[in-house]
């Protein structure tokens, strides 16, 4: 299976083949036919199995495909959580439309909105908006939606846990009864379930993996360690000049600016990323991490979202989420386009519970590194061993090499 066997039209032929793109992944392989049918979607697909793709390459073709309109309304609408995802989608656009005559824009909130609002007065076909945003725009009279056909819902489940989903029903609320409505989410909680149902019109439902498990080929590992040796462990691990492109998780904001900044002292390029800092903060950071400017991004879960990197080649969960589908959404940051990964979680006393939790949700035991400088060996005594396949196999290039270097080793 290649694009070109999904009925795209030329421009968008020729984009994907100037982006190196000629294989779609299983969610784009399923999804763009049935969007192109111009059916209402569910689909379940993790972060990193190229959803954005999925929806944006059909929804270019079909806006190019309608007759002229005689006005500036905007057609298309895609909700998304973060200001980061905002601007992750409004590239992808600008990647696969590159040879259309069609105007997409990104609003969010984090910054002065009279850009915003003087873009909205010029022609927009697709809309990118967190629901925070465009409320405020709607209620200020600043935009309409009474001329979206197409609707996209991006990451719905992440819209539920930051508690968006009231808005995003003031935003349903809005707009037209008859249009074309998408809803992806990594996974399919029963609230989700509940408003696809009240959303979609017999939609066609999509999973290429089954809800909240993890990418097979991201290697998952698991540190027992006290808590106050986590930023000594954590230096440990950077001393391996391999890991680069490392995204760090923690829980809090104060948290993320307190080891990026131990990170700094240590000699180790590293920024800090979170809801409090300045959207142009965020975007230098990102470009930074992208560029290779500095090595290690320490965030926090919202911060996250929307972080898009195809080589990105390891993630550490410093802490533990104590909502275990956030973990999905972590480790999800790794393992993109096809890459390996390798997803690296940091396990004290206090969060054996979270582990657990995390264990049963994705149904799988996280191997162990036992022996380390840094081991708790009693927190291992209710922990039956894991037999982890790159004990035995042989490393057959430098990405397994780099993953051995992870297990017991005598320091």
């Amino acid at each position: 299976m290649t694009f070109n066997n999904l009925q795209l039209i030329a421009p968008l032929q020729k984009a994907l083949s100037e982006a190196c793109y000629t294989t779609p992944t299983p969610v784009q392989e399923k999804s763009i036919p049935v969007i192109l049918q111009k059916r209402d979607v569910l689909a379940c697909a993790q972060t990193g199995t190229g959803k954005t793709a999925s929806f944006a390459l059909p929804l270019l073709q079909l806006l190019h495909l309608e007759p002229e309109r005689g006005n500036n309304s905007c057609r298309a609408l895609i909700l998304v959580p973060t200001r980061e995802l905002a601007l992750q989608v409004a590239e992808s656009f600008t990647t696969y439309g590159k040879h259309l005559a069609l105007k997409h824009l990104a609003i969010f909130g984090g910054v002065s909105q009279h850009h915003q609002v003087n873009a909205l007065q010029q022609q927009v076909d697709v809309l990118i908006a967190t629901p925070g945003r465009l409320l405020d725009l709607l209620n200020q009279r600043c935009l309409s939606l009474n001329h979206i056909k197409y609707l996209v819902l991006d990451e719905a489940d992440r819209m539920l846990d930051m508690g968006f989903i009231h808005d995003v029903r003031k935003i349903f609320s809005r707009l037209p009864l008859q249009r074309q409505t998408i809803l992806f989410s990594a996974t399919m909680p029963p609230e989700i379930q509940q408003l696809s149902d009240t959303l979609l019109n017999q939609p066609v439902k999509i999973a290429v993996t089954p809800p909240a498990t993890t990418v097979d080929r991201i290697q998952q590992l698991l540190y027992y360690t006290e808590k106050q040796h986590k930023p000594s462990l954590l230096l440990h691990l950077l001393k391996d000049e391999e890991m680069q492109t490392v995204l760090v998780f923690v829980r809090t904001k104060y948290g993320a600016d307190r080891i990026a900044k131990n990170l700094t002292r240590a000699g180790i390029k590293a920024a800090a990323i979170h809801g409090n800092k300045s959207q142009s903060a965020r975007q230098t950071a990102l470009l930074n991490f992208k560029t290779g400017t500095i090595r290690v991004l320490v965030a926090t879960d919202i911060a996250a979202r929307g972080i898009d990197i195809d080589d990105m080649g390891y993630v550490i969960n410093y802490e533990l989420p104590n909502i275990p589908e956030t973990y999905v959404h972590r480790i999800g940051r790794t393992g993109r386009a096809g890459a390996n990964g390798i997803a690296i979680s940091f396990c004290d006393d206090e969060e054996k519970e979270y582990l657990r939790d995390i264990q049963k949700l994705v149904n799988k035991k996280i191997p162990t590194v036992r022996g380390h400088v840094f081991d708790v060996p009693l927190m291992h005594e209710n922990d039956l061993k894991a037999k982890h396949p790159l004990h035995t196999a042989p490393a057959k290039n430098n990405r397994n090499k780099r993953q051995n270097r992870f297990f017991a080793r005598k320091d």
